[in-house]
């Protein structure tokens, strides 16, 4: 297919119909995959925390997996597909478009349009935005934010190339498990306030404040002799156990490679995919005494531990993936490009931000240490005085969405740190037997809240970091279902 007939456009929730010829028979599968590090070698800013942290050593490294799927019929080409699942906090503005040029010149009649990023979320990875950090960020001795996009971008080339070559006729199966990982980490009290990581001992203490899905996706490739080749393990929690380190680490996901290396094979390639979590965490915020006192007579570290249940999951299901594995299935794969509704930032939210805005200038005229957190609002406030007047000619916050057909299953992306609430209507609405849900994909790394987090306020769900709100966030769940169920017309 050529790149203008598969890639559709969307507007709210309006899907362009599928071509026919998408929602054909089966076809053969044929897949490759490939693996690298994105682990600079020199020391590096850390992304994801509200203070500047250098890491100068390695805990483990960071690493991109990707997968390459052709769907063929003889020597026909029926649709293509290249997703790489990356060890880091999101895919920043510009990074996936930087990819995509540096990478199109080596996937000759490949759609570069259907090769994607999408990210973990640990927050112990490089740093890839100047303007975070960069007035603690030492001069010298250390890697540049652009330094390590270039690096990244182009590490990031040669690995959808090494994989797109490496495709051979293969087979795929698909499981469903479960695994208690993500928590939700928003805690309501009796003022009907809530409070990311709040505690949970206080007397006003009311619950938490929304849903948790313990689901586990598994998506099992298989080569022509039926040897495991790759994994995709899809769940609903964001990698930010060991968040607040000053090393690279790749949190959980890599206790999690290690442990399916030792388990089946040093050969397997792994991709982890954050489903729906923008309000999850793995933190415990209760039963703190009982789960660490399993932890310690398990012997593991928190990372290990939640490996080990993943890795549970996937030992659970795996004999039953082996003896249903298809090697000739549909594939289909669209690329949307989607206008959600912005939230409005209205005339209080604007007064707020200037006058906020203007407080912390002043104290850094008067030559005053600012706060971490002030810094970041001399970014942040103008973001939102910028915003309420480009509300008033482009009411949108457009993104790119990626929907696939593989089987019986479905596989759907978006940009942002997503509510859980919003993948569990997605997927109750799916026409699929299963629906794969990879948050943090393409670019972004937003927060997209319900009314009831807003309601509650607290850190995540303010006009900085959230910039779709609730109306956005019904027609990111209308388009994503429609566009999911008309694969299965």
């Amino acid at each position: 297919m050529s790149s203008e007939r598969s890639t559709r456009r969307v507007c709210l929730a309006v899907v362009m119909p599928v071509l026919l010829a998408a929602s054909g028979g089966a076809s053969e599968l044929l897949v490759g995959t490939a693996t690298t590090s994105i682990t600079p070698d020199k020391p590096t800013a850390l992304a994801g925390q509200f203070r500047t942290r250098i890491a100068r050593k390695v805990d483990n490294p960071c690493t991109a997996t990707a997968l390459a799927l052709e769907a063929r019929d003889g020597d026909k080409v029926l649709d293509q597909a290249i997703l790489v699942s990356c060890d880091l906090v999101a895919i920043r503005r510009g990074i996936q478009a930087r990819f995509r040029e540096k990478a199109k010149g080596k996937l000759p009649g490949f759609d570069i349009r259907k090769a994607f990023l999408s990210a973990t979320h640990t927050h112990t990875a490089p740093l890839m935005l100047e303007r975070w950090y960069a007035y603690d960020i030492p001069k010298t001795g250390v890697l540049r934010p652009a330094e390590y996009v270039e690096l990244l971008t182009d590490r990031l080339a040669d690995l959808v190339a090494k994989a797109w070559a490496s495709r051979k006729p293969g087979g795929v199966s698909w499981a469903f498990g479960h695994a208690v990982v993500g928590r939700n980490r928003r805690v309501a009290y009796d003022s009907g306030r809530a409070q990311m990581y709040g505690r949970t001992n206080r007397p006003d203490f009311r619950s938490l404040e929304g849903y948790e899905d313990h689901g586990v996706d598994m998506l099992f490739f298989w080569d022509a002799e039926k040897k495991l080749q790759a994994l995709a393990i899809n769940l609903a929690c964001p990698s930010q156990e060991v968040e607040g380190r000053s090393t690279v680490n790749a949190d959980y996901w890599h206790d999690v490679r290690e442990l399916l290396h030792k388990k089946h094979s040093k050969d397997l390639y792994v991709l982890g995919w954050c489903g729906a979590a923008g309000d999850q965490s793995p933190h415990t915020l209760w039963y703190k005494a009982a789960e660490e006192r399993m932890r310690r007579l398990r012997g593991l570290s928190r990372t290990q531990e939640i490996a080990r249940r993943i890795v549970a999951a996937v030992d659970d299901t795996i004999e039953l993936a082996k003896k249903d594995i298809c090697t000739t299935v549909p594939l289909v794969h669209q690329v949307h490009d989607v206008k959600l509704p912005a939230r409005k930032v209205t005339e209080r939210d604007l007064a707020q931000a200037k006058a906020h805005l203007a407080a912390v200038k002043k104290k850094q005229e008067q030559n005053a240490k600012l706060t971490t957190r002030e810094r970041a609002a001399l970014i942040r406030d103008p973001m939102v005085i910028a915003r309420f007047e480009k509300q008033k000619t482009a009411p949108y916050y457009p993104i790119e969405m990626h929907v696939l057909r593989l089987g019986d299953v479905a596989i759907a992306t978006n940009p942002f740190e997503l509510y859980v609430d919003y993948g569990v209507q997605i997927k109750a609405r799916s026409k699929a037997a299963q629906t794969f849900l990879i948050q943090l994909a393409c670019t972004s790394g937003k927060y997209l809240p319900t009314e009831r987090a807003i309601a509650g306020g607290h850190y995540s769900t303010s006009h900085h970091t959230a910039p779709v709100g609730p109306k956005g966030g019904k027609a990111l769940v209308n388009a994503t279902v429609e566009a999911i169920n008309a694969l299965w017309k």
